[in-house]
């Protein structure tokens, strides 16, 4: 009975021993990660309204804003740490040697993490942007650290590793885009019958962009016919439909004005049937 009496008075001086000792240090390491929270929260709230000004993306202001976070965190752990009177040296020297391995086994990501910091902070393009790169094409969804999110106009979206645009040719047609059509006349139309007719089919589709205006140009073609070709610009969004639609209009309205255009003539060279 008196062992354990004993036993338990030498725990308790121990615990006793161990507060004085390392209670003050304790308390201060506490004291310090507390304030380090409140500081991570206070900058990192502050960075994310300062990346609001630049016009970041939501996803991105909010991941760079965690980084932030965690980055002030693990400054103030150090600082408790070193109170608590441990060893940093041995610690940082492990994770340093952790650190170059997994970088050496995860280079890919870290090259999209690399191209993609790239992206945002130098924009070549933005978010509704229409642009063609890396051989594919699209409207701009998403971009976050790893990838860019391109919305086809097959409607299937275009999934595009970072690091696959760093680098590459970008064409960016931004909210609008350029097409040509173009029509074959007779050699001997009135040129400038022809070209009023698609002024007025061009003004009277309301797909077509006012500003810049249409381009509308003639030009020979081998002799046998000349070409008339109009460039308008619209919206992204509408430049299918506005191609099949001037297209189309225009042929109408050449048949309606009596615009003549060329027939296929066919010749025998040979006994067989050639065009020409």
């Amino acid at each position: 009975m008196e062992e354990q009496f004993a036993t338990i008075e030498h725990a308790k001086n121990s615990i006793v021993d161990l507060l004085i000792r390392f209670g003050p240090r304790l308390l201060a390491a506490l004291l310090v990660l507390a304030v380090g929270v409140l500081m991570a929260r206070w900058i990192g709230r502050w960075t994310e309204r300062g990346l609001e000004r630049i016009q970041l993306e939501p996803p991105v202001r909010l991941l760079l804003a965690r980084v932030v976070r965690v980055l002030i965190l693990g400054l103030f752990l150090i600082m408790a740490l070193q109170n608590l009177g441990v060893e940093l040296l041995p610690l940082i020297a492990g994770l340093g040697v952790a650190g170059a391995g997994l970088a050496l086994a995860m280079q890919g990501v870290l090259g999209n993490i690399a191209a993609g910091l790239a992206i945002i902070f130098t924009r070549p393009f933005r978010v509704s942007e229409y642009i063609s790169i890396a051989g594919e094409e699209g409207r701009v969804e998403t971009i976050t650290l790893f990838s860019t999110t391109l919305s086809h106009p097959d409607m299937s979206r275009v999934v595009i590793p970072n690091r696959k645009i760093a680098g590459e040719i970008l064409h960016n047609f931004g909210q609008r885009r350029q097409f040509t059509v173009t029509i074959s006349v007779a050699p001997d139309t009135d040129l400038n019958t022809a070209l009023a007719v698609v002024e007025e089919v061009v003004k009277a589709n309301p797909r077509v962009l006012r500003d810049p205006a249409p381009v509308i140009q003639a030009a020979l073609s081998g002799g046998t016919s000349i070409n008339v070709s109009v460039m308008p610009w619209v919206a992204v969004s509408d430049y299918g439909a506005a191609s099949g639609e001037v297209s189309k209009a225009v042929v109408e309205a050449f048949r309606r004005r009596g615009v003549a255009m060329p027939v296929p003539q066919v010749r025998l060279i040979g006994g067989t049937a050639s065009g020409a």
